[in-house]
């Protein structure tokens, strides 16, 4: 009797769960604009009730049968980032401003809410007269930044760099034929760097940059085969990679937490989440390798401060404050399990203060790096504003901002007033260092002419090779020279830049209205970006719209926001040259925007059968 119930049970239960598949079916298929994308959120929500299995079994059937990528990407990215997600749907409301969050950054089908007001609290107010940082002539030193590395360890010379794999030149089981485009050893655009492509990097950096007094590395260590990394090899590459620089490099380093440098990819759970799934051993790993960098006292904040730390230059009047960024970002996940507002994760915001105040106490500048730009897309805007609350009352103390992420060789600037965007309302410059990984143009570094009163930016340098010289493949990277900023842009802006000035805020800011009014700097500007090495077409409406995020180091200012309606669910070809969704690789979100935005779907969803459409778990 107890078997025919449990039989008569199971049939209901299956049953259910088909009536289930059939709503998530129907509410993906009218998930067209915001208020389609929270009626979608309600069967989901039931399926993650159902738990993590099921949820992440459904969503791999999904992903499969639609072809959205090959199965094992399908099972990996869903298996690794599902359970993240059915978490956060399990713990808030449908139709509150946390789903429209989760909406936007999962699906892309809602526009960010408005900014929560929440006024950052500080120790003391600015002081009434601000402390004169002056110049007395002193030649610049030098400072090294490097980001993006994503080195694939498992990069092979030889395997197909034209796979079906969001990475390739690996020997992937399913890639059984003759490759049609053997990998090179040095690396190739489809393809994240061989280590061999990391050293010449270094040895590059030891070229010109002999005398340097420091390195700044802002973050992603680890390649972006992301159905595939777990704890173990994301240690690995971290060590490795901290291992790498202590040999390679003859200077202090001061690095970051990048979103890739976890497992999940970007999987950074608040204090206060439930959950087994945590990060403290990415924060564990990297204050052990970077104590020989930073110090055993900024190696301890690491440990219990998120990924986060503060020190001082050995020798210098500049402190250097360490943000993990992750906190702050659209991807992590983790962040939408509350319907509660809650503005400062793991008390990031309040650290940045601290560190702030007593540069200020103690009369030094400061360099703040992080991974993530704050005035991206992908940067929350309630995060973003109130960072630039801290921005505004310390502009006195920050000289200068160091990101990397987008893997573009840009800029942000902060403003006093973004109703008034001027050269004298330009307070604060965040500049972003492009990639070593190939696959969004060439690999590039940067090296920057610091002055050793004021801190101030004199110039930066990108340096870069070329993967499409000919002997590319066949000798040692070669690195060079591709422009200083001070030389090619210094003579562009109005009024003219004078020997001895910064490169500061004002001057970024009048450069940005030469991008506007004059189409061959911005030309010029465009083919920068990526080093020469994929250079994107853009019109007008996408040269004002990067002009716009130069202008908005405030993620709420940037000018990537998607028009409602369908036509916000389409790809737009005229994205903006500064969109930074690049850094995210191939996970759920990636999966769930594809599936959206495919035409026909409901008709080539019902002409699949049912049974092919069931989740592994309900067949079973």
């Amino acid at each position: 009797m107890r078997f025919l119930q449990a039989l008569s049970f199971l049939a209901l239960w299956r049953a259910a769960s088909a009536d289930l598949l059939g709503d998530i079916e129907s509410a993906l298929e009218k998930a067209v604009d915001c208020a389609s994308c929270h009626t979608l959120l309600t069967p989901l929500q039931t399926l993650a009730h159902l738990g993590n299995d099921d949820f992440v079994d459904t969503i791999v059937t999904i992903c499969e049968t639609f072809k959205l990528e090959d199965s094992d990407v399908c099972a990996g990215a869903v298996g690794e980032q599902g359970p993240i997600l059915a978490h956060a749907l399990r713990e808030i409301s449908a139709t509150g401003q946390t789903a429209t969050k989760f909406c936007d950054a999962v699906f892309g089908l809602c526009a960010p809410p408005a900014v929560n007001a929440f006024s950052v609290p500080f120790p003391k107010a600015a002081p009434a007269v601000p402390r004169a940082f002056a110049s007395t002539g002193k030649a610049p030193f030098q400072v090294v930044h490097i980001s993006d590395v994503h080195i694939d360890r498992s990069y092979t010379t030889g395997a197909d760099a034209n796979c079906s794999k969001p990475i390739c030149c690996r020997n992937f089981a399913d890639e059984t034929g003759t490759p049609t485009e053997p990998a090179g050893p040095n690396g190739n655009s489809k393809c994240d760097s061989p280590i061999v492509l990391a050293d010449s990097m270094l040895a590059a950096v030891r070229q010109f940059a002999p005398e340097a007094k420091f390195t700044l590395f802002t973050g992603d260590v680890v390649e972006g085969a992301i159905w595939l990394v777990n704890k173990t090899e994301v240690t690995g590459d971290l060590e490795a990679f901290n291992a790498q620089m202590a040999s390679e490099l003859h200077t202090a380093v001061y690095p970051v937490v990048g979103n890739h440098d976890s497992a999940p990819v970007n999987s950074f759970p608040r204090n206060t989440t439930d959950t087994t799934i945590d990060s403290q051993w990415v924060f564990d790993t990297q204050s052990a390798g970077w104590e020989q960098f930073v110090g055993s006292a900024a190696a301890s904040q690491v440990d219990h401060i998120s990924g986060s730390y503060s020190a001082v230059v050995e020798g210098m009047n500049l402190r250097i404050i360490s943000v993990n960024t992750q906190y702050w970002y659209k991807q992590n996940f983790w962040l939408y399990d509350s319907d509660t507002q809650q503005p400062d994760p793991n008390g990031l915001l309040a650290f940045v203060v601290q560190e702030l105040q007593a540069a200020e106490d103690a009369g030094q500048r400061a360099f703040i790096i992080g991974h993530m730009p704050m005035g991206k897309q992908d940067a929350l805007n309630d995060q973003s504003n109130y960072y630039d609350q801290i921005v505004q009352r310390y502009k006195n103390t920050i000289a200068a901002q160091f990101f990397g992420h987008s893997h573009k060789d840009q800029f942000e600037i902060a403003y006093s007033n973004y109703s008034d965007q001027t050269a004298s309302t330009a307070t604060s410059i965040a500049l972003v260092a492009p990639a070593l990984t190939p696959t969004s143009g060439n690999p590039a570094f940067k090296i920057y002419d610091v002055d050793p009163d004021t801190f101030e930016i004199m110039d930066s340098r990108v340096y870069f090779t070329n993967i499409t010289a000919p002997n590319f493949q066949s000798s040692t990277p070669q690195w060079k020279l591709l422009y200083s900023a001070r030389a090619t842009y210094g003579p562009l802006v109005t009024p003219a830049l004078a020997a001895s000035a910064p490169l500061d805020p004002a001057f970024w800011h009048n450069l940005t209205e030469v991008f506007a009014a004059d189409a061959s700097a911005f030309a010029l500007f465009n083919t920068l970006l990526s080093r020469g090495g994929d250079v994107g077409a853009c019109d007008a409406d996408c040269q004002a719209a990067a002009v716009c995020d130069l202008r908005a180091m405030r993620a709420e200012n940037n000018c990537d926001k998607p028009k409602p309606g369908l036509s916000f669910k389409r790809a737009d070809s005229r994205r903006s040259v500064g969109e930074s969704d690049t850094c995210e690789g191939t996970g759920i979100a990636h999966i769930f925007k594809n599936l959206v935005n495919m035409n026909g779907f409901g008709d080539h969803f019902k002409h699949v059968r049912r049974s092919e459409r069931m989740p592994r778990s309900v067949l079973e």
